[in-house]
């Protein structure tokens, strides 16, 4: 009796362990690598005398599709030569083969759009495929080959030249995005597969102010004495619990002539102080910037920066920061910044914490956008009107099942405006899914800094609502179409838009 017993009571426990570990969503593995290249690309003699090459930087994100085939999300910026602020933004496909344990090729395609600095970008749409031999160490990946670049509508930059690259290996954990907003406590997710240590991230979305007191200019108007005024979002992750990397995109949206924007790559050290309800951070990053006038030589920038964080309620904090940034040539442009912030922070993926103690954990919803803009009538400073087209990626970050932030950076690739980028931040509403839960209508508003390509955007704030829909193909793809308006501050542009584009849709689980 006692042993019949016994396993009634090892079955009911067992069911209650399978039903409790049933209920919480499936944690699934998405490999990728995060990828720096290098590339020299000569440049057309025109109006500057023996031209140097362009020295042209990118930082990547590849997903593997399979154990071979990958695809993702680049950007360049120009870091050497005299084109400081050409920038651009595209989609990578490519083919990873390795021949022997250690030794790969790589054969892949870029596809983008973008320019400035008043190169001979065309209408902005470009090229680069590669073919590169590689070699893989414990914790990286070092690989170089032959490339193509060629700016085909109507541009004049075009020829091959070697790449240089090392990758890094970057996974994450996710679940599907029908789970969002679920929530579960601690003692569900220690039986599950979440049971795990977490890793900490960060969001900021902030407004950043360059005083600049050394700056050569461009013909059309004088930096020197001015303050230049961003807008921008930086995203961060925790390499340790103090150690942090960064990307920071900024875009200049008063002060000078629309155009100004710089992307910077980092690290930085977090000291935390009052029960982690404040912060202090330092951090150096190294990057591209230019455009709006600003002479920044080849566009290579260096910027050191303190900050201060004070816990407002949850995970959300108000920053502050002041550091500088500058070329190397401090003679080019030299600023002292500063600026302020809402920066959220996210436990996420795991449940163990060396200095929180969780109570429950919830599904947020993040959605990576990248599509075509068609903007109709797209009106110029001194050209003629016509239509102009951009490649966007923007990014979604839901605060609930029907409200998210986002944040949006374009480049233009077709229609004469090369040098034409924006980066805007705002809100979003969405409904649930109808029509056999296919799909999704939205609304959101967005807002920010645009300008280049002789468009016209005056000192280059410009808003942009809009209205769609997504139509699920996948659990984590969809279609995506909106149409809507934009409206620059201070210029002339002002004119309806469409898009079209695909979502890439997941969730990650937020600890509390």
């Amino acid at each position: 009796m006692k042993n019949y017993l016994l396993i009634l009571a090892t079955i009911f426990c067992t069911q209650i362990l399978t039903s409790q570990t049933n209920l919480v969503p499936e944690k699934k593995v998405q490999n990728g690598f995060l990828k720096v290249d290098f590339l020299s690309i000569e440049m057309p003699q025109l109006e500057i005398p023996n031209e140097p090459n362009m020295g042209f930087s990118g930082i990547h994100y590849n997903l593997f599709l399979n154990d071979d085939l990958y695809a993702g999300l680049g950007i360049y910026g120009a870091v050497t030569g005299r084109r400081g602020g050409f920038f651009t933004l595209g989609v990578n496909a490519g083919y990873k083969k390795f021949l022997t344990e250690k030794l790969f090729i790589d054969t892949g395609f870029h596809f983008g759009g973008g320019g400035g600095a008043a190169a001979a970008d065309g209408g902005g749409a470009f090229i680069l495929p590669h073919f590169n031999l590689g070699y893989k160490f414990d914790h990286f990946n070092l690989n170089a080959g032959y490339s193509y670049v060629n700016f085909f509508d109507d541009g004049k930059i075009n020829g091959s030249q070697l790449n240089f690259a090392v990758e890094i290996p970057v996974n994450f954990n996710y679940s599907d995005y029908n789970v969002i907003d679920e929530k579960f406590s601690i003692q569900d997710l220690e039986n599950s597969s979440w049971n795990n240590p977490t890793k900490k991230s960060s969001l900021t979305i902030h407004f950043n102010n360059l005083k600049a007191f050394k700056a050569k200019n461009y013909a059309g108007g004088v930096i020197e004495g001015k303050t230049i005024r961003l807008a921008g979002f930086e995203f961060a992750n925790y390499i340790t619990e103090n150690w942090f990397a960064f990307l920071k995109l900024d875009g200049a949206y008063s002060g000078i002539r629309a155009g100004y924007m710089d992307v910077l790559l980092g690290a930085g050290y977090n000291f935390s102080f009052n029960k982690y309800r404040t912060n202090i951070l330092t951090k150096l990053a190294i990057g591209a910037g230019g455009g709006g006038g600003v002479n920044s030589d080849g566009g290579f920038m260096i910027s050191p920066d303190i900050s201060i964080e004070q816990k407002l309620f949850g995970n959300t904090y108000l920053a502050l920061n002041k550091g500088y940034l500058f070329t190397p040539n401090t003679e080019f442009f030299t600023t002292s910044t500063y600026g302020f912030g809402l920066k959220y922070y996210v436990d996420r993926n795991g449940i163990q914490s060396s200095y929180k103690n969780f109570k429950e954990g919830k599904f947020k919803g993040i959605q990576l956008i990248v599509k075509q803009d068609w903007y109709l009538d797209a009106e110029r400073m001194e050209l003629d009107t016509e239509d102009m087209h951009q490649i966007s990626l923007q990014v979604n970050f839901d605060l609930s099942k029907n409200l998210y932030v986002a944040g949006q950076t374009s480049f233009a690739n077709f229609g004469n405006a090369g040098a034409y980028a924006e980066g805007i931040v705002g809100l979003g509403l969405k409904s649930g899914n109808f029509f056999n839960k296919s799909i999704t209508i939205f609304t959101q508003i967005l807002a920010g800094a645009a300008g280049g390509g002789n468009i016209s955007t005056g000192e280059g704030l410009i808003i942009k609502p809009s209205l769609g829909l997504n139509y699920q193909l996948t659990n984590k793809v969809s279609l995506r179409s909106a149409f809507g308006y934009v409206k620059a501050k201070g210029g002339e542009l002002s004119n309806p838009f469409l898009n079209f584009g695909l979502n890439f849709d997941f969730s990650f689980l937020n600890m509390k």
